[in-house]
Formats: structure tokens, sequence, C-alpha cells
């Protein structure tokens, strides 16, 4: 018998919520086989098994949690109790397996951590409604049965207000996937009567006719490093402007002939990280990481892997374009859009998502002229970009119309101080005001 535990599947991870069992009790499990979708911080990623045998038993149900190297699941190998033995004795000494490792890891037992606060037990859920082999159409959920559904459309469906009543799943075991609710008719919000589970900690205040929505775990995450990063990081900002009225006449010329060569088009964000990262090799004191070890220090870094924050629907997370100073654009044009979309779909894997040494956040596309940004720790800066503005410049003595952008640096300042990331940004300045530069 074997002990399936909670695997870490980042590096920011404390606990996973139990998605979706593709494999129910008796089920015969192959190596190989996907056995259950997890809810990280940062994605819903599969998880398969490495070990053959027969499904015994589940620990964690859909909608619970469990920190890492808690069991969720039993895996009968087989080898049962020996003629005599105490099958519980063979339970006790059963080896455990975490997913993808051959032996305990030693890291992933559970840790006594101080921020162990109780987790609020969660309505129990019905067993979901069991998959026909290969079912060719969706099944409708029997009389009674809870339909199966994964958190981050059950978000969905609540924030939307989706009645659920005449929705079929398409996904295994007749789960109701994101593709399901893209038509279905908008209504109030879902409460008492409604099939989702209501967290016990929901509430509606009549007054205000307030909603309270309680936090997943990526959102739960995000508060909880940002706040970290706050206080802990000495943060100050830097705002300077450039006119890119020439980067914005190359970008529409270059695509001009992208398109007509039947490649991807280049974006302001494609030429600002290719810029960012120029400039971060030129002045390296700011591709660089805080410490604690000793007395403190600065962790430079040879290597320049730009993170491009992203809202999903799952929340902020922040796809790595690694070596961004040695793509050309086009290179990262394909690698941000290719990212983004991953993003967009939470499919992004943890190794996408981590080893950023320098995070740009744009919010030009939503008309935001100018913002700051709170730093990506362990990183010690952080790119909040606007959007190009029309404005009335003086060029060789006369008054003309030009783009300008806006950004603004937040920097540590225990690591940077004023005059390095001004320095920065009279090189980034320089860069976006002659992009032949960038795409050179």
């Amino acid at each position: 018998m074997i002990d399936i535990l909670m695997p870490r599947l980042s590096d920011t991870m404390t606990e996973g919520t139990i998605a979706t069992w593709l494999k129910q009790p008796g089920d015969r499990v192959e190596v190989g086989d996907i056995l259950v979708e997890i809810e990280t911080d940062k994605a819903l990623m599969e998880q398969e098994a490495y070990e053959a045998g027969v499904l015994s038993s589940i620990l964690v149900q859909v909608g619970e949690q469990a920190r890492i190297g808690e069991p969720i699941a039993r895996l009968d190998d087989e080898r049962g109790a020996a003629p005599g033995q105490d099958p519980e004795s063979v339970l006790a000494e059963a080896p455990v397996r975490t997913f993808g490792s051959a032996a305990p890891n030693p890291e992933s037992a559970p840790a006594p951590a101080p921020e162990s606060a109780p987790v609020p037990a969660p309505t129990p859920v019905a067993a979901p409604v069991p998959a026909g082999p290969a079912a060719p159409t969706p099944l409708r959920p029997a009389e009674g049965a809870r339909q199966v559904i994964s958190p981050l459309v059950r978000r969905l469906v609540r924030e939307r207000g989706i009645d659920l009543a005449g929705v079929i799943g398409s996904g295994p075991g007749g789960r109701i996937v994101r593709a399901d609710i893209e038509d279905a008719p908008a209504g109030a919000p879902a409460g008492a009567g409604s099939p989702l589970p209501v967290p016990a900690t929901s509430a509606t205040n009549a007054l205000q006719h307030s909603t309270v929505v309680p936090f997943d775990a990526t959102r739960a995450v995000i508060a909880r490093r940002l706040s970290s990063s706050s206080s802990e990081a000495p943060h100050f900002a830097v705002t300077a402007v450039a006119d890119v009225t020439e980067l914005i006449t190359l970008r529409a010329t270059l695509n001009e002939r992208l398109v007509a060569a039947d490649r991807l088009k280049l974006s302001v964000t494609d030429m600002i990280v290719r810029a960012c990262a120029l400039a971060l090799r030129e002045v390296p004191g700011v591709n660089a990481s805080y410490s604690d070890e000793g007395r403190g220090a600065t962790v430079m870094h040879e290597r320049v892997h730009v993170g491009l924050a992203v809202a999903a629907d799952s929340g902020l997370v922040v796809p790595v374009i690694r070596d961004a100073d040695r793509l050309p654009t086009s290179a990262i044009a394909a690698a941000t859009s290719a990212l983004s979309a991953r993003a967009r779909d939470g499919k992004l894997t943890p190794d996408e998502m981590t080893g950023g040494t320098f995070t740009i956040s744009n919010l030009g596309m939503y008309v935001v002229e100018q913002f700051t940004a709170v730093i990506n720790p362990p990183e010690a800066a952080i790119l909040a970009v606007g959007s190009a503005v029309s404005e009335p410049a003086v060029v060789d003595g006369a008054i003309v119309a030009r783009e300008r952008l806006r950004y603004t640096l937040s920097a540590d300042h225990r690591i940077i101080d004023g005059a390095l990331a001004a320095q920065f940004l009279r090189v980034l300045t320089g860069l976006l005001e002659n992009p032949v530069a960038i795409v050179a």
C-alpha cells in the first residue's frame, strides 16, 4: 500500500487544492495515467501516477486543501499483507510516494509552519459522477448528484452569476469546464439553492448589497507576497518619460512587412521588454536581488530573465522570458504571445514562472498614463509602463505633436540607490528614443 502525498508544484506553494480526481477508488492505475488535477497558487496542474496499482481510497476530496507532504490518496500496489500479518501494520509501514519522485522527499514533509492556521472544513462533496468508458457525448449528472467543477470555473460562475441548472459538463466524469459556461446565461450570483458549494465564510450584506468572495489559492498567495514585499522592501519610485514617436513609426513599418510575410506582429510591450533587457545588461546593478545572508547581501544575476505581469482569470501571474537580452525582438514577441495565452488559460508551468530577475507591468492598453507597481520579490525592481500619449513638444524651436511614454521604476532601496535607478532609466530612455538599437 502506498500513500500518495501532495506534491510541491511551485517554489511558493505551501498547499494545494484538489480540483478533480480522474480516478476513483477501485480503478486500475497504470504508470503515466493522469490521477488528479491540483490547483496551486499559480496554476491548475495535472499530476500523473508514477506507481501502478489500484486506487484504494481518496483521502482529500474535490475542493479540499492539503499541505505539501500530506497524504491525499492511497494506492494498493497489490503486494498486500503477508499471511497472518495485520493489515494495519502493513499500512503503517507503507512507503510514501509523491508524484514524480521514487522516494520520499524530505523537503515535502509537512512543515510545522507557524502560519498553519486551521483551515475551515469545506462542505462535504458528493462523489463525482463516474465517467463512462470514452463517452462521446457529455453526461448529465444523476438526479441529486453534485456537479463536479474546478475551483477556477467555480469562481467564474460565481462572479458572472451563472445558473448551472441547465449546464452539462463535458469534462472527465461530467466535470464542468470553462467552455461549458461560455454561452451560459448570466443571472443572479449563486447563493442558497445553487448547486455550487458556498464557502462558509461567504456572506451578503443586505444593506450594502455587498458579497464576500473568499480568496482562492492564487489570490491568497498574491496578497501575502505583495504585502510582504511592500512591508519588508523599502520601495522608492523614479519616473521618466521618452519620446517614442520614432519607435511607434518603426513598429508600424516593421509590422507591415511582418504581416506581408505572414509572421507575428510586434507590440509596443515586446519592444519595451527588449529595451529593458538591454538596459539591464548595461546597468547590471538593477538586475539583482536582495539576500538576508549574513549582514545582508546583493545577489547580482549574470543572466537577464524578464518577467511580464499578466492578468489571468486565476489572478496576477508573471511568466518569464529567459535571456531576453540575447533574443531578437521577433523571438520576444513569439515568447510573450505564447506565454500570455498559456497564462490566460491557466496552463503555465512552475518553471515558466520562476527565475525572473526583473519584472515589467504594462497598463498602457487600459489607457493608464502613469502608475507605480510593487516589487515582485525577491527581485529588486519593477517597471510600471503607461500608455503613449500625444503631447505638444518643442522640436527645433517649433511646437509639434509627439508621442510620449511615461514609466516608473520601483526599486528596493536596500540594494539600489536613486542614482543607480536614474542611470537605468537614462539608458532605457535612450534606447526607446533610438528604436533601431532595439531591433538591430
